[in-house]
């Protein structure tokens, strides 16, 4: 995995500097040098995050329903009422790991979350995935890279480029 990042940073890194120092189009176009070669590149890196992420469905059973913006989720637990919405502060017990199952982060560590929806620096893909819940409600939510931490990772415990799954509950809406 580290060698395959490791190898798509240097594609892109080498398609960037190849691109800056080339000759510059004088067409007038406003087409960036390189810009096909990175859009065929992030369309495969989409295509083979998904393909792990549904390899992960089939290892663990689950079935799971994938949103517009490429968020996959699975509720276990529907919960009750209204669904949750914005600025209203929620306490969530949560995991977070690898497609791997290496832990990066848990409730069970750090202690509940609370969150404002809409107004806390959370994960895209967390938050498109809490805006889907209502209180009491359990759910899986696998987080593909651009709805994560992206091609650097956290800093911590995420490396670079990561699938990460959360397994979240609704404990209190206040």
């Amino acid at each position: 995995m580290k060698i395959f990042s490791v190898l798509i940073i240097s594609i892109i890194t080498g398609i960037t500097v190849t691109s800056c120092s080339g000759n510059k189009s004088t067409t007038g176009t406003n087409s960036k040098p390189g810009s096909k070669e990175l859009e065929e590149i992030n369309t495969y890196l989409v295509q083979k995050d998904r393909e792990r992420i549904i390899n992960y469905a089939e290892r663990k059973n689950l079935v799971l329903k994938e949103s517009s913006t490429g968020l996959w989720y699975y509720i276990i637990n529907p919960g009750e009422g209204e669904l949750l919405k914005e600025n209203r502060k929620i306490t969530i017990e949560f995991e977070c790991e690898l497609l791997d199952g290496t832990m990066c982060y848990s409730s069970d560590e750090t202690g509940t979350k609370e969150i404002i929806l809409g107004r806390s620096g959370i994960e895209t893909g967390l938050y498109e995935g809490l805006r889907m819940l209502k209180p009491g409600a359990e759910a899986i939510f696998i987080l593909p890279p651009f709805l994560a931490y992206g091609l650097p990772g956290d800093g911590k415990k995420i490396p670079p480029r990561s699938v990460i799954v959360y397994k979240v509950r609704i404990l209190n809406i206040a």
